[in-house]
């Protein structure tokens, strides 16, 4: 019974890291738009035959993996920019929390909250339960709430509107170097 236990965790584990809605490279991206951590409104369309969109969903502002994803981003934004690439970070924190963990961490690229993970579902990246964390910023206390946990997947959007790379077994810290090279040869 347990070796059967130890299997379905196994399956079921492999299922979230499935592609949900059949998005595969060369298919066109799904157009949203959505709040940034500076209440504007950003959408993807605007960046369309301007662009690559480096569109990452990570699941939790002001957390280890997240912060170190974010930070890699933040170091080597001259890299990506010298390829004609933005950053995009989308998670289901609020506006708040995506607030405090740009400046926190002094982040030089935009933020998105998609609190009811509906853009996490238009690129069927898998989400859970939100949930509110406590950090602390300077000597200021901050509860941060997510509607949403999205898993960390990684999206290039190429200028043409479609899909050019895409990950689903990110490497948070070194999710950066993966797309250097992917944009370097495309």
């Amino acid at each position: 019974m347990k070796a059967l236990f130890v299997l379905t965790s196994i399956i079921l584990a492999s299922l979230a890291t499935t592609d949900q809605t059949g998005l595969k490279k060369g298919d066109i991206a799904p157009m949203f738009s959505a709040k940034s951590h500076d209440g504007s409104d950003w959408t993807l369309s605007d960046y369309i035959g301007k662009k690559n969109v480096i569109l990452y969903f990570y699941p939790a502002a002001m957390t280890g993996g997240c912060t170190a994803q974010a930070c890699s981003y933040r170091d080597h934004i001259a890299d990506l920019e010298k390829l004609d690439a933005i950053v995009v970070g989308v998670s289901g924190d609020d506006q708040e929390a995506l607030r405090v963990f740009r400046q926190a961490h002094n982040l030089n690229f935009t933020l998105l909250s998609d609190f009811s993970g509906s853009i996490a579902a238009m690129y069927g990246v898998p989400t859970g339960d939100g949930g509110s964390i406590s950090r602390v910023v300077g000597e200021q206390e901050f509860i941060l709430n997510r509607g949403v946990t999205a898993q960390r997947w990684t999206f290039i959007i190429g200028k043409d509107g479609r899909v050019a790379y895409m990950n689903n077994q990110v490497d948070a810290a070194n999710d950066y170097k993966a797309v250097l090279e992917n944009l370097a040869v495309k």
